[in-house]
């Protein structure tokens, strides 16, 4: 089996990375994780790259001109080492058109709401304001809107009447963890693609 080429990036302690690079240490997993980019030079998650053996590159977005400029040196980067699919994991940047749309066949996110509701920041705030009984989390492909991509996976937590942003949050990123590495194996196996602006899920 030829094992995709994954990219993850990151801007902090990459907790979903690390469900990432566990799940490609299986023999069977179609995906090996070649890179890990972060734009925070002392993002934590990195340390825990490089003790499993992975690539990294760090470059702060800060010494760059322009969103394009930077974008420009991410892109240069995974074709150095031959990358296939992205997978976003807490990179908190936002893309450059140019960029998504270059990507937007092979780049998926993890967000911590069921899109399409709670979009952006502050997503558990937003969903206890609302009283909502159920939250959750999102897998989709990445378009140059924001966290509008078309959904490839979805897993439900339900709201709890004590719930504070922290307790919700801590609920929802268990099911992160199982959910992101299963919906890079999907992509990876090519059993859902992006075709027309949907995601096309074959058996």
């Amino acid at each position: 089996m030829k094992k995709k080429r994954v990219a993850i990036l990151i801007s902090g302690r990459g907790s979903n990375m690390r469900a990432l690079i566990e799940a490609a240490k299986a023999p069977d997993y179609p995906a090996q994780i070649v890179l890990v980019f972060s734009n925070v030079e002392t993002a934590a998650g990195l340390q825990f790259a490089r003790q499993a053996g992975i690539e990294t590159v760090a470059a702060s977005h800060k010494k760059f001109a322009t969103r394009e400029a930077f974008d420009e040196f991410v892109d240069a980067q995974l074709a150095l080492f031959d990358v296939e699919l992205v997978c976003l994991a807490g990179y908190m940047r936002i893309l450059s058109n140019a960029f998504a749309r270059k990507w937007q066949d092979s780049m998926i996110n993890i967000h911590p709401s069921l899109l399409p509701a709670f979009p952006g920041t502050k997503v558990h705030e937003q969903v206890l304001a609302a009283g909502a009984a159920t939250s959750g989390c999102t897998v989709h492909f990445v378009v140059p809107e924001l966290d509008s991509g078309p959904i490839i996976a979805q897993a439900t937590v339900p709201v709890l009447s004590g719930d504070t942003p922290e307790t919700l949050a801590a609920r929802v990123l268990a099911e992160e963890h199982k959910l992101y590495p299963a919906a890079l194996k999907l992509v990876a196996e090519g059993k859902v693609k992006l075709e027309n602006g949907r995601a096309v899920f074959s058996q």
